[in-house]
C-alpha cells in the first residue's frame, strides 16, 4: 500500500521560498533595478504629453518645443522597450536558476532517502512530483512569477506617480483594491488545499493507470479487465471533481477582477474632471494621471490572472519541498559490524498492518556460506532478502550484521557489506562504460577492470558492440534485452565486490542454460563471500551449503540439500516436482 510523501506546510514553504530567493539575491536585485528603470521610462511619455497639453492650453507652445517634447515621448518609449527586454531576460534567467536549484534539491533528497521510503511512496506520487509538479513550478517561474513581480513594481511606481501629481487621484487609482479584497481572500483561503487535492488525485490516477499498463498481461490472464477499468474510472472521477473544484475558484476570481479594476478609470475621470472644472488641477496633469491609471489596469488584471497560476505552483512547490521533511539515511557514528555474520531473530513484517508476511523468522547466516532460500510464491522469500540487505526494516524482531542492526548502519558501510540484486535491472541512458563505472570502487574504472567484470558474468557480447564500452545503451542507444540487462547488473556486483550478495532470482530472465553458466561464473567470482540466493530454480539450492525452505511466512526446513532430501519433507517434494519436469 502506497504511503504518500509529506507536503510542506505554509510556514515551511515560506521559509524555503525565502531561502531560495536569498541564494539568488544578486539576480533578484538586478531584476528589481531593471524593472524599476523600465517602469520609470514608461512614466516619461504620459508626463511629457501632459506638458504639451498644458503648453497648448495656456498658449505658450511653439512648434519647436512641441516637436522636442514629442521626440522625448518617442525616445522614452524606445528606452522602455529596450530596458523591459533586459528586465524580462533577467527575470527568466532568475527563474531558470531557481528551478535548477529546486530540481537538484528534490532529486538529491530523494536519492538520500532510505530505499524503503521511496518505494512505499508509490510510483505515481513520486513521478507526479518529479514531472508534473516540477513542470508547474517551472512554468510559474518562467511566466507567473516574472509577470507578477514586474506588474507589482509597475503598479507601485504608477500609484506613487499619480499620488505625487494629486493625492485624491491617487486614492481613486486604489479604489479597486478594497473591492477586490473579499474575492481574493475567498480564493486564497481555498486555493492551496484545492490544488493539493488535485495533485494528490493526479498521483493516484497516474499510479493506478501505470500499474494496469505494466501488468497488462496479468490483467488479461486473470480476466480482471472490468475491475481495473472500475479502478481507473474511480480515480479519474476523483481527479475530475478535484479539477472542477479549482475551475470553480477561477470562475469567481477572474470576472470579479476584470470588473473591479476597470472602475478606477471611470472614478478618476469623474473626480479629475470635477477638479479641473473647479481649477484644482490642470488639463495636462489630468490627462497624465488618466494615462497612468490606464497603464495600471493591465498590471492589476495580470496579477489576478497570474495569481491562480502562482497558487497552483505554490501547491506544487509544497509537494516538492515536502520531501525535505523526511530524514536522510543516517547511522550512529562508529557503528561498525564486528564480522559478516547475519542474524534474524523473531522477525515479523507486514506490508499492510495486520497482515504479516513474515511470522517470527529466526535465521543465522555464517560468513562465507552459500544459503539458498526456496519456497512457493508469496511465502516471504523476497521480503527476507530485502530485510537482509537493509532495503527494509522489520516490524518487530532484529536483523543484525556483525552484531549491529542493519537499519543503523550507514549507507556506505552497508553497501560495502551487502548488495541486493533482484529481478528488476535498470540500464541507465549513457554508455556501457558509464553504466558499469558507477559501481567501480574509487577511481578504478579502467577498461581492463570493466571488461574483467563483464567476462566474469559471461557477457561476451559486450566486446562485439560497435564502439565497445563507449557504445550508448538504454533509451536512444543500443537496446539491451532483459538477459543482457541482467548481466550488466551482475557485472556491477562484481565491481562492487561486497562481503555479502543477496540474489533475489537475479538470473530469472536468462534461459536455463545461460542462467546455469552465469551462476557458475558468479560462484567463482564470489568465492569466500556470503551468498544468499532466493531462487525458484532448485539447481541453485543443490549447489548451496544450506537450504532454507520458507512457507507461510516461516522457515519450515533448514539444512544441506542431501539432508533435506533424505528427510522427505516439503523440500524433497519441491525437488521431486521440479526435477521431474526439468
Amino acid at each position: 500500500m502506497s504511503e504518500r510523501l509529506p507536503v510542506a506546510d505554509r510556514a515551511q514553504a515560506r521559509r524555503d521560498t525565502v531561502q531560495l530567493l536569498g541564494a539568488e539575491r544578486r539576480r533578484v536585485t538586478r531584476v528589481v533595478l531593471l524593472t524599476c528603470l523600465a517602469t520609470g521610462a514608461g512614466l516619461v511619455g504620459p508626463y511629457l504629453l501632459g506638458r504639451i497639453i498644458n503648453m497648448v492650453e495656456d498658449g505658450t507652445a511653439t512648434p519647436g518645443m512641441v516637436d522636442l517634447l514629442a521626440a522625448g515621448v518617442v525616445a522614452a518609449a524606445c528606452v522602455q522597450l529596450l530596458v523591459t527586454r533586459y528586465a524580462r531576460r533577467a527575470v527568466y534567467r532568475f527563474g531558470e536558476h531557481v528551478l535548477r536549484r529546486l530540481r537538484e534539491d528534490f532529486v538529491g533528497r530523494v536519492l538520500s532517502l532510505p530505499t524503503r521510503v521511496v518505494e512505499r511512496s508509490g510510483t505515481g506520487d513520486l513521478t507526479t512530483r518529479a514531472s508534473a509538479d516540477v513542470g508547474t513550478v517551472g512554468t510559474s517561474l518562467r511566466g507567473a512569477l516574472p509577470e507578477i513581480s514586474m506588474a507589482l513594481l509597475q503598479a507601485l511606481v504608477l500609484v506613487v506617480a499619480i499620488t505625487w501629481f494629486h493625492p485624491l487621484l491617487g486614492l481613486c487609482a486604489l479604489l479597486g483594491l478594497p473591492l477586490m479584497w473579499p474575492a481574493a481572500h475567498w480564493y486564497l483561503k481555498r486555493s492551496r488545499e484545492t490544488y493539493l487535492a488535485e495533485g494528490a488525485a493526479l498521483s493516484t490516477a497516474l499510479e493506478s493507470s501505470t500499474a494496469t499498463a505494466e501488468g497488462g498481461r496479468t490483467v488479461e490472464g486473470l480476466g480482471i479487465q472490468e475491475d481495473r477499468r472500475g479502478v481507473t474510472d474511480r480515480d479519474v472521477g476523483v481527479l475530475y471533481r478535484a479539477r472542477r473544484g479549482s475551475l470553480r475558484l477561477r470562475t469567481v476570481l477572474f470576472p470579479v477582477a476584470e470588473s473591479v479594476f476597470v472602475l478606477p478609470v471611470s472614478v478618476t475621470l469623474l473626480v479629475g474632471g470635477m477638479l479641473y472644472m473647479n481649477g484644482g488641477i490642470s488639463l495636462g496633469v489630468l490627462v497624465t494621471c488618466l494615462l497612468y491609471v490606464q497603464q495600471l489596469i493591465d498590471p492589476m488584471i495580470g496579477i489576478t490572472q497570474r495569481l491562480e497560476e502562482l497558487q497552483r505552483a505554490g501547491a506544487s512547490f509544497a509537494r516538492l519541498r515536502g520531501v525535505q521533511q523526511l530524514p536522510e539515511e543516517s547511522a550512529e557514528p562508529g557503528r561498525v559490524p564486528a564480522d559478516d555474520r547475519i542474524e534474524l531473530s523473531g522477525v515479523r513484517y507486514a506490508y499492510v498492518p495486520g497482515h504479516d508476511v513474515l511470522r517470527g523468522v529466526d535465521l543465522e547466516v555464517r560468513p562465507g556460506e552459500r544459503l539458498a532460500v526456496v519456497g512457493p510464491s508469496g511465502a516471504g522469500k523476497t521480503t527476507i532478502g530485502r530485510l537482509l540487505s537493509g532495503a527494509d526494516v522489520p516490524g518487530s524482531g532484529r536483523v543484525l550484521l556483525g552484531g549491529v542492526p542493519v537499519a543503523e548502519l550507514s549507507p556506505e558501510v552497508l553497501r560495502e557489506r551487502i548488495v541486493l540484486v533482484n529481478q528488476e535491472h535498470h540500464v541507465f541512458t549513457g554508455t556501457l562504460r558509464e553504466n558499469l563505472a558507477i559501481a567501480a570502487p574509487g577511481d578504478d574504472g579502467s577498461d581492463e577492470t570493466l571488461l574483467r567484470a563483464l567476462d566474469a558474468v559471461d557477457a561476451d557480447w559486450a566486446r562485439e558492440l560497435p564502439e565497445g564500452l563507449d557504445t550508448r545503451v538504454g533509451s536512444g542507444g543500443q537496446a539491451l534485452d532483459p538477459a543482457r540487462a541482467q548481466q550488466v547488473a551482475l557485472a556491477r556486483v562484481v565491481l562492487l565486490d561486497p562481503h555479502t550478495v543477496v540474489l533475489d532470482e537475479a538470473t530469472s530472465l536468462l534461459d536455463p542454460r545461460a542462467a546455469r553458466h552465469t551462476e557458475r561464473s558468479l560462484a567463482a567470482v564470489l568465492e569466500g563471500r556470503t551468498v544468499i540466493a532466493i531462487a525458484h530454480r532448485l539447481h541453485t539450492a543443490h549447489d548451496a551449503d544450506r537450504v532454507a525452505v520458507v512457507a507461510d511466512g516461516r522457515i519450515t526446513e533448514l539444512g544441506p540439500h542431501e539432508e533435506l532430501i533424505s528427510a522427505g519433507g516439503a523440500y524433497a517434494a519441491l525437488w521431486s516436482s521440479w526435477h521431474g519436469t526439468d
